[in-house]
């Protein structure tokens, strides 16, 4: 029988009264999450058209040609006099958005399959931090599901934002419904969701209620999804661990496990795509062995006005 090997664990539970010193420790993360964030949106930002559209405001946007079915009020005569065709003045859509955004921060995040990989929670993070990057580099607010009742605004409203990150309540639990969000919001939530599925449906049906329409992204290690491939495989006996050995389940064949592992792992996944789309929200998957841009870059398009 093959000796017995241990999963990679989530670092031990501090003590009880200890949630300041935790804060603490995540804000000592602040400035390099600021900056990396900030690189990390900045190259999605390189590859993507910018957020401006028509609409109702007051600063200009473009000229483009008269239309059959254009208000002649409209014809802006001193462009078209320098040409033979008529123009229109197009002001910007100035009617900027609220985005709200959650980050998982339950034990089961601190998964690491090596050094080499981040914890899905660290990978959460980045992307939580990225994306208010990106809408505050377009012009939107941003705030934190659960976190002060305050948008961020402006290029320097980033720093503040990740700052609030610390000082969030971080728990087991997914978002309960915030009625301080604006109607109509845009809401992104990170995790893995290893939640049962009743309870991420009545998390995303109160939000969908509220109304919010949102997208959910959920991130997984590759080695925790499929407990392992090719010479890489979980096999004989595994201890998986949690909570620095406070608790953990001994499979004594991991590999006869596996077919039943992912059959519920793939319903389970099939479960939250039905509930994101029952309430008319998003779903995404995202592998933290995966550049994060790729997945940056699919949430900020998703966002962005149709």
């Amino acid at each position: 029988m093959a000796d017995p090997r241990a999963a990679k664990a989530p670092p031990a539970a501090p003590p009880p009264g200890t949630q300041a010193l935790r804060a603490e420790a995540l804000g000592a993360r602040l400035p390099p999450l600021v900056v990396q964030a900030d690189r990390v949106a900045a190259t999605v930002l390189q590859g993507v058209h910018g957020r401006r559209r028509a609409g109702q405001g007051d600063a200009f946007w473009q000229f483009r040609p008269f239309l059959p079915g254009d208000a002649a009020g409209r014809i802006d005569w001193r462009q078209s006099a320098k040409s033979d065709r008529l123009f229109i003045r197009e002001t910007e859509w100035e009617a900027a958005q609220t985005i709200a955004l959650w980050s998982d921060a339950s034990r089961s995040m601190e998964w690491q399959f090596s050094a080499n990989r981040p914890t899905k929670r660290d990978r959460a993070d980045l992307l939580t931090a990225a994306l208010a990057a990106l809408a505050l580099r377009g012009g939107e607010r941003v705030r934190l599901i659960g976190g002060p009742p305050r948008a961020h605004a402006g290029r320097a409203g980033l720093t503040s934002l990740v700052e609030s990150m610390s000082t969030v309540t971080k728990s087991r639990a997914l978002p309960a419904p915030d009625h301080s969000l604006p109607r109509h919001a845009r809401a992104v939530l990170i995790g893995d969701f290893m939640a049962p599925l009743p309870e991420i449906h009545a998390a995303v049906a109160a939000l969908a209620a509220w109304p919010v329409h949102g997208h959910i992204l959920q991130v997984l290690d590759p080695e925790e999804e499929t407990l392992g491939e090719g010479n890489r495989a979980y096999a004989g006996r595994v201890l998986f661990e949690w909570g620095g050995g406070s608790g953990g389940v001994l499979v004594p064949r991991v590999e006869e496990a596996r077919r039943v592992y992912l059959e519920r792992l793939r319903h389970h996944r099939d479960g939250i795509a039905g509930i994101c789309a029952a309430a008319g929200w998003g779903f995404l998957t995202h592998h933290v062995d995966q550049p994060p841009q790729a997945a940056l870059l699919a949430l900020w398009q998703a966002l962005s006005p149709q």
